[in-house]
């Protein structure tokens, strides 16, 4: 199982950015997608998860109304859509997956991660 971002990049406040994570392997839609970031000195943080199952998604409070998660089965692909984004969003996100999850955002649940792509948000 190989997963590999895409889309990271040097925005301004208010800017936008689109986030992908290309699954490679096999029962893709048996794996629940989780967004995570990690900026210097800090904590690993869940940012949003997508469940394998029903689509339950999760966002933490600070992406709450300006990230969205969303997956295309069909493309092996999650996506992260982010909007209005401020400088305290600037970090190296990553993309993990969990097999049957249900989109928590724990990280010791997630045991497949891929290399993280950088998000700076600066003027």
């Amino acid at each position: 199982l190989r997963l590999v971002e895409s889309g990271g990049g040097l925005v301004q406040p208010g800017g936008s950015l689109r986030l992908s994570c290309l699954f490679s392997g096999l029962a893709f839609d048996y794996y629940a997608i989780g967004w995570f970031r990690q900026a210097p000195g800090k904590e690993r943080e869940g940012v949003s998860c997508i469940s394998s199952s029903d689509g339950r998604t999760y966002y933490a409070d600070s992406v709450k109304g300006r990230f969205k998660i969303s997956r295309d089965n069909a493309k092996n692909t999650v996506y992260l859509q982010m909007n209005n984004l401020k400088p305290e969003d600037t970090s190296v996100y990553y993309c993990a997956a969990d097999w049957g999850g249900l989109g928590y955002p724990n990280v010791a649940e997630y045991a497949h991660w891929g290399q993280g792509t950088q998000v700076t948000v600066s003027s």
